[in-house]
This record gives C-alpha cells, structure tokens and sequence, in this order.
C-alpha cells in the first residue's frame, strides 16, 4: 500500500513542476502584454455601465478648489444624463488648485462659458462633475478640446459630514441651548409690563399711520434733498473754493476777536443809553411831533401849489407862460428897487392887498403907517400890487 501510494507522489511531482512553470511563464507573458499597453493601475481598467463617449470625444479642464473625495473614472453629466467621465486630477502650479480632466461626449455642444459643479448621486454615492450652460448670462462661443473652466466658474454642494458638523456645533456651541434662557428673560421682562407694552404697541400704530399719511410730504422732502444735492453737487467747485478760504476768514476773526468783544461791549452800553435818553425825552419828543402834526397838515393841503409857487421863484417875475410872448432867446428887464426902509412900510401901509395873509389866521397882520399917505391908486393885485409897493408906486 505504502509503495503505490509513494511511487504516485513522485512520479506526480514532476507533472506540478511542470504545470507552475508554465503558469508562470503565462503570467509573465500577460504581464508583458499589459505593460507594453501602457497599464496605469486600476483606474485605466474600463468600468461596465459608464458614458458612452463617442468616436471623437474632446476633453476640457475643470478647476477645483475642493475636489473632496473625486476619483477618475468618475462621471460626468448634464442635466442627469451621463455625457463622459474624469480621466485625471492633478494640481496646478499654485499647489491648492485641482485641474479634473473630463472627456466628453463629442455629440455634446456646450457654451464657452458654461459652469461646473461637483455633486453626488446619493446620500452615499460617488461624487461626479455636473457641467451646465450658465445662468443669467447669455451663452458665449462653445467648449472645445482644451477648453478650460475656470476656478471663478465651479463650485460644489456641501458634504454630509460638513452638514452634520455644522448642525453638530448648532446644536452644541450655539444659540439652540441658549433659547430657554432667552425665553425665560422675555417672560420676566414683559411680566407686570403688559400695559405698557401694549400702549408701546399703540403708539406704534400711530406712528406708522401718521407716516403712511405722510408718504406725500416725505416723498417731496426726499426729491427736494435729491434737488439740492444735485445743486450743491453741481457747485463743488465754488464750495470748495469758500471752504479753502474760510479758514483764512475765521483767523482774521481770531485775530480780531478782542476788538470784536470790546465793540460788542460798547454798543450794549450805547443801546442801554439810547434807550435811557429815549424814555426820559419821550413826553417832548411827543409833543414835538404833536406840534409839527399842523405844519404837515398844511403842506399836505398845499398840495401841487408848492410845486407851482418854487417853479416860479426860479423864474421870478416872469411865469413860463411869459416865455410864449417873448420874441427872441433872451429878455432885458430894467428895474429900480427902493430898499429904504421907511418907504417901504410906507408903501406896504398904503397898499389895498393884505401885506401878510395865513389861511384860517384871521385878519392879516397890521403894519405901522408911514406918513398918513393917500392908497396908491396905481394898486394892483397879486406879485403886481406887492412889486409895486415895494417899488414905490410902481417901478422904474
């Protein structure tokens, strides 16, 4: 029995010597075969159930600043539906920036300014690259190999650890816990208050009905300080011309602040008299102007008399009507005055007109008589009998 049996182990040792080396010359054989392909590890191994990408694909470079847990071979989709898939992740020279490389569908024609996110598929799932046509902006030009989307154009949505972390340190650190303590204070400041919360509350209403009754007034307020802006917006120049200069103006005034003080001084003193002399003569100053209330009744009764006496003083004896009756551009008057003394009161004693007569006086003034002579027979009235009084019963 124990021949057989070892006889068969030897003889079958050779057979499994012979197998191993041909298997190893077969794994050698593959492993050669894989190199000369250009083997990158398990992300060059082609995924079943992954984006069709075509006969021509084009691939296009998307930064990052986060690429979380992205991985080649992961896909790429717009609006859900898988158009390629991420061939490469590498960093940038600045050493913070992911460049992805995607290779898309060559079938799909997206704008140059298209934008890209990093999402996931699941609450669990892959991470994956979303292209999408930009929002709010019009489309410009189209992707195309080599294109690159920039870092101020990606984004990608929150982790579920960084949600959870977040509402971790809420719920931990931050004002959740704090809410009873919050609560309990409102409910001790407004205890015993609730009156004058509610009257707070009324004059609160007031007020925002009184504005809204206002909306008008404060609508012209606001277009009229927008006015004025504008003016004074417009004048920048002359105001900043009076503000450079004021300065120059409020040190003259400094300068001259003591002479300033001692004028004020000094009009407060005359201001005390003037009014000191102005109650002590205000009887008489009254008086005064009661008495010269008569005078200026009677200048005021003259009316255009005045006018007409002072326009011919000017002219005297001669009217401007005498001009008419002139020939020739000049007159010649010859006159002898007798300005003695005696003869004119005498001639002014003797005359028919009132030497002196006031409206409302009276009779006229009597004059001395000079000699008992006869009235002048030659009398005339007016300026004519008066010249002739003077003259001495007539001119020469």
């Amino acid at each position: 029995m124990n021949g057989p049996t070892v006889a068969s182990g030897r003889a079958s040792r050779p057979r499994r010597l012979a197998r191993a080396a041909a298997a190893a010359v077969a794994g050698l054989a593959v492993v050669g075969a894989v190199a000369g392909c250009g083997f990158n590890g398990v992300y060059g191994m082609p995924l079943p159930g992954g984006a069709d990408l075509g006969n021509h694909p084009y691939q296009v470079h998307v930064q990052f600043k986060d690429v979380l847990d992205l991985v080649p071979q992961a896909g790429v989709k717009v609006n859900d539906v898988p158009v390629g898939k991420v061939q490469s992740i590498n960093l940038i020279k600045d050493g913070w920036t992911a460049d992805v490389v995607v290779a898309v569908n060559g079938d799909v024609h997206l704008p140059a300014n298209s934008v890209a996110m990093l999402r996931q598929s699941s609450l669990l799932g892959e991470k994956y690259v979303e292209l999408a046509a930009p929002t709010g902006v019009k489309p410009q030009g189209m992707l195309i190999n080599g294109s690159t989307i920039p870092l101020e154009r990606t984004n990608r949505n929150p982790e579920v650890e960084e949600v959870l972390g977040a509402l971790s340190l809420l719920l931990n650190g931050g004002g959740i816990g704090q809410l009873q303590d919050i609560t309990r204070e409102l409910n001790n400041a407004t205890s015993g208050n609730e009156s004058q919360i509610r009257g707070l509350l009324a004059n609160l209403n007031n007020l925002v009905t009184g504005l809204d009754a206002r909306r008008g007034d404060i609508t012209r307020a606001l277009d009229g300080l927008n006015r004025l802006s504008g003016t004074l917006n417009a004048q920048r120049a002359q105001i900043g011309t009076a503000l450079d200069t004021v300065p120059a103006g409020i040190k003259v005034l400094a300068d001259q602040r003591r002479q300033l003080v001692t004028m004020l001084q000094s009009l407060d003193k005359l201001s005390g008299v003037a009014t000191d002399t102005i109650n002590k003569s205000r009887d008489d100053m009254v008086a005064d102007l009661k008495a010269l209330a008569p005078t200026l009744n009677q200048l005021a009764a003259a009316g255009q008399s005045l006018p007409n006496a002072l326009q011919l003083l000017l002219t005297y004896p001669f009217p401007d009507s005498a001009v008419d009756a002139m020939k020739g551009d000049y007159a010649n008057l010859f006159a002898k005055l007798d300005l003695n003394f005696s003869d004119v009161v005498d001639n002014l004693s003797r005359s028919r007109q009132p030497a002196i007569s006031l409206p409302n006086s009276g009779p006229p003034l009597p004059l001395p008589s000079g000699g008992g002579g006869a009235p002048s027979g030659n009398s005339s009235g007016g300026s004519g009998g008066l010249l002739g009084n003077l003259l001495g019963n007539g001119g020469h």
